[in-house]
């Protein structure tokens, strides 16, 4: 008798367990606890809350792999807007990426990781349409800062600057709507200069300089398409 009721009440507490996921309430929105599986499969693909059709609380999202639930999302919202902190993470569970998302717009700060590491990798700005707009920073797996470039509304904007893993300048750029435009100069690992010049939509004009060794050795007017050769640092 004893394992006949234990048998009922298992039953009974599946039934309900089971009445409480995936519902809807009486407008036909989900409510409650909802949960979904890979087609053909009893893996879990998601999880979550909704609350009157809007999710709240933490919503955790998986893949199928060696038939096994492995998370790779998850998104946390909250009550004040429809944003959303989203975290991605490797099948080994490192953090991937992680930043803020309206749906599934890419809005504010947004964090990328160096395989494996907690090292930052890169880490950028996008404007509430999803678009690049501010300072990205680019750094080494040590640490070091690699790049740093401006966006405006998308398109990369003003000066960007590139640096050697020792922290030697390397390169400057400038841009205009994702153009080359204004000043562009390129060094050695030593912070020797190699060249210099002025871009303008693009295009290189006016007088460019280049150097070896960090001495000028030649000079091109690309304007006039003209140059003229330095030797030992004096022109000829």
């Amino acid at each position: 008798m004893k394992y006949f009721l234990l048998l009922i009440s298992l039953i009974t507490f599946n039934l309900i367990n089971a009445q409480e996921i995936n519902q809807l309430d009486e407008k036909g929105e989900r409510h409650g606890k909802w949960q979904k599986k890979f087609p053909q499969s009893e893996i879990l693909r998601y999880q979550g809350q909704f609350n009157h059709g809007k999710p709240y609380g933490t919503f955790n999202f998986f893949e199928a792999i060696k038939n096994k639930a492995v998370l790779v999302a998850t998104r946390v919202f909250n009550t004040e807007n429809d944003l959303a902190d989203v975290t991605f993470y490797s099948a080994k569970g490192n953090v991937i990426s992680k930043g803020k998302m309206n749906n599934k717009t890419y809005v504010g700060e947004w964090l990328y990781y160096h395989k494996d590491s907690k090292q930052i990798m890169t880490q950028e700005f996008y404007n509430n349409e999803g678009s690049l707009h501010g300072k990205k920073s680019v750094y080494y797996l040590s640490g070091q800062l690699a790049e740093t470039m401006h966006y405006k509304k998308g398109f990369l904007y003003g000066e960007s600057l590139s640096y050697s893993e020792k922290g030697k300048l390397l390169r400057v750029e400038n841009y205009k709507n994702d153009l080359f435009h204004g000043v562009y100069k390129t060094f050695d690992g030593n912070g020797k200069p190699v060249e210099e010049g002025q871009y303008f939509n693009d295009e290189r004009k006016g007088v460019w300089k280049f150097y070896e060794n960090g001495k000028l050795v030649e000079e091109r007017d690309l304007t006039r398409k003209s140059s003229n050769p330095y030797k030992n640092g004096k022109k000829k």
